[in-house]
């Protein structure tokens, strides 16, 4: 299967910044005593909780959305900025995984605990405290319309703060962009391996917020 490779931008008057460019600039004005202008006495604002909730119906059943979730050791060949994950640990129901994930000059490593119930159910949780104070990844799988068995409803839920006021900026950039394009990998993944859905992708709900 060949690699995927997704990019994100950000539309700004008059300009496009790659990641890379804004953490960068994000990076520089932290040295500088500055993160768009909020002072070092406010860093601590910045290092929120941030969530994420979507649902969605997609065309593919729920043991075919279940067996890409939890397909973690490939999360490298088709997630959004995920260089390498490794697993270990692996039984039923359970593993646990070191992901690496990165775009210039960023790349940081963090280790998941990753429970599963087949087909319902992957929820991936990370405490290790080196990039995040706290992740915690939700996958829920439910039947779709009663007359297409090969459809099934997606919640997908994140909540996450990083310890770096730093990468806890660069995210009020594009969070909301970043968790809507991995959402939309696992789909298009899926893609990749049953073929074109049977219905098209109708989302349901998408909230975020700050917390």
């Amino acid at each position: 299967m060949a690699t995927k490779s997704l990019v994100i931008t950000l539309m700004l008057p008059h300009r496009t910044l790659a990641v890379s460019s804004i953490y960068s600039m994000t990076k520089r004005n932290f040295h500088q005593g500055t993160i768009n202008n909020f002072e070092f006495s406010k860093i601590s604002e910045l290092k929120k909780r941030r969530e994420f909730y979507g649902k969605q119906l997609v065309g593919y059943s729920m043991e075919q959305m279940y067996s890409v979730v939890s397909d973690v050791e490939n999360y490298y060949q088709f997630v959004p900025f995920c260089k390498k994950s490794m697993v270990y640990n692996k039984k039923d129901g359970f593993l646990t995984a070191d992901l690496v994930i990165g775009f210039p000059p960023l790349s940081e490593k963090y280790t998941s605990n990753v429970t599963m119930t087949r087909p319902s159910l992957v929820r991936a949780e990370c405490n290790d405290g080196r990039l995040f104070s706290y992740l915690l990844n939700h996958w829920k799988f439910s039947p779709g319309v009663k007359d297409i068995p090969q459809s099934c409803v997606i919640e997908f839920a994140v909540s996450f703060q990083f310890k770096s006021a730093i990468h806890s900026q660069l995210a009020n950039f594009f969070f909301d962009q970043l968790v809507v394009q991995m959402e939309a990998a696992f789909v298009d993944e899926a893609e990749e391996r049953y073929g074109k859905p049977a219905i098209k992708s109708h989302v349901l709900e998408a909230t975020s917020r700050v917390i």
